[in-house]
């Protein structure tokens, strides 16, 4: 079976982990430190994808389930409170 990483891709997660750990990695458009773990894994993945290297692409979650389940939550809460205040 193939592996899903190329070589290039862990180079460059382990680069990028080198780099939150000694402060130097800045997230792309905001240009804050890094600090959380994921998150620079995720920066090393997206420049290998970026320079050609086998890496899966990126999950991608659908606009519309967000949007409707941001919405029955909102709904559950406002009824909830409705019913309380009848008390």
């Amino acid at each position: 079976m193939a592996s899903k990483y190329g070589k290039k891709a862990s180079k460059k997660v382990k680069k990028a982990m080198h780099e939150r750990k000694h402060g130097t990695l800045k997230s792309g458009s905001s240009g804050k430190k890094v600090k959380s773990r994921k998150q620079a894994i995720a920066i090393g993945l997206s420049e290998a994808r970026r320079e050609g290297d086998k890496v899966p692409s990126r999950k991608k979650s659908s606009k519309k389930s967000k949007k409707s389940s941001k919405k029955s939550s909102s709904k559950m809460r406002s009824s909830s409170k409705k019913s309380s205040r009848k008390r």
